[in-house]
């Protein structure tokens, strides 16, 4: 049967405004808070004796059989690390440039291509997720508490220098979107999710900083939702890794309060705790023996935590209150 000329260019005329259309739905914005674990310590492809010879590095996994299947799409035909064009990341660090780009290897801390953190994974999946264009705002630093650096306005006292360089920077990467993404359409932008990756310098203060941290945490999300006028803003917390598939004392102690924040009753549907401690791998295994801390750099404990976040992120997303748009 012969079909219309004038039936095929209707078609193609719809197909082109609905990819106008698509192609014009607000960019999809992420931000990824927290200290050292969040800002990336996961070894891509260092070796030598500084990097136990390259045993937990992503190059090394790549290399497992048993593990290769599942890291395959970050590595290309050719054996480079990916690009993703359609996930955005902007990382402003507390040493050096500020770095922005398509999702890759190297938005970490240290800068240049052999380090990254949850973020990586996070944009795959969200990328994946997600038909809109997507942005990732890191705002990570070493060594910060919660009960003191990024102190929440609602939890009276000294508002945490942190808290308030958080909101700054996040404002700043949403004032520039034309200036470090020249692919940016200019059609808006929805702040779509908060995720927190955190806890070790609580940890070490049992005192004073645990017993509050609970509380901290549920301010910390109100605050977060009203300072940007999004008072159902999905927030997934991750929890506390370091050295320990069973965290003993303080630590457990700790990893409770995240999970018993995350069930308040007020926060149903729109807040979701993210179990990462079968995640970590022995030391003897990792790039970094010695930096339980950083859950010894191992890649394959970052991957799958960037892993459960983003899936705990898409959980939220698809409640019927989000406004976030899938596949």
């Amino acid at each position: 049967m012969r079909i219309p000329t004038m039936f095929l260019l209707g078609c193609l005329g719809w197909l082109f405004v609905m990819s106008e259309l698509r192609a014009a739905e607000p960019l999809k914005v992420f931000i990824l808070a927290g200290q050292s674990n969040m800002e990336g310590q996961a070894v891509a492809d260092l070796t030598g004796k500084d990097y136990n010879f390259g045993k937990g590095t992503l190059k090394q996994l790549l290399s497992m059989p048993d593990k290769a299947a599942r890291l395959k799409h970050l590595v290309n035909d050719r054996g480079e690390w990916t690009v993703r064009d359609d996930v955005w990341v902007r990382y402003s660090r507390e040493r050096g440039p500020t770095l922005v780009g398509p999702l890759s290897i190297g938005f970490a801390v240290y800068g240049g291509k052999h380090h990254f953190g949850p973020e990586l994974q996070f944009g795959h999946v969200m990328g994946d997720y997600l038909k809109q264009q997507v942005l990732l705002i890191k705002t990570a630093w070493g060594g910060k508490s919660l009960y003191q650096d990024f102190r929440p306005p609602s939890s009276g006292g000294q508002v945490g220098p942190y808290y308030q360089k958080m909101i700054a920077e996040v404002r700043d990467a949403l004032a520039h979107l034309e200036d470090d993404f020249p692919g940016y359409s200019g059609d808006g932008y929805e702040l779509a999710g908060f995720v927190w990756w955190h806890g070790w310098n609580d940890g070490v203060d049992p005192q004073r900083a645990v017993p509050e941290y609970e509380t901290n945490l549920v301010n910390l999300i109100h605050d977060v939702r009203r300072e940007f006028k999004s008072p159902r803003l999905p927030v997934v917390i991750g929890e506390l890794t370091g050295p320990w598939v069973e965290a003993p004392g303080t630590w457990g102690t700790l990893r409770k309060a995240q999970a018993q924040a995350a069930a308040r009753p007020e926060f149903q549907g729109t807040v979701k705790f993210v179990e990462t401690h079968d995640f970590v791998r022995p030391a003897n295994e990792s790039p970094n023996t010695t930096h339980g801390h950083h859950e010894f750099g191992n890649a394959e404990t970052y991957f799958l935590v960037g892993d459960a976040l983003g899936k705990g992120m898409k959980e939220l997303l698809a409640q019927p209150h989000s406004k976030a748009g899938a596949e």
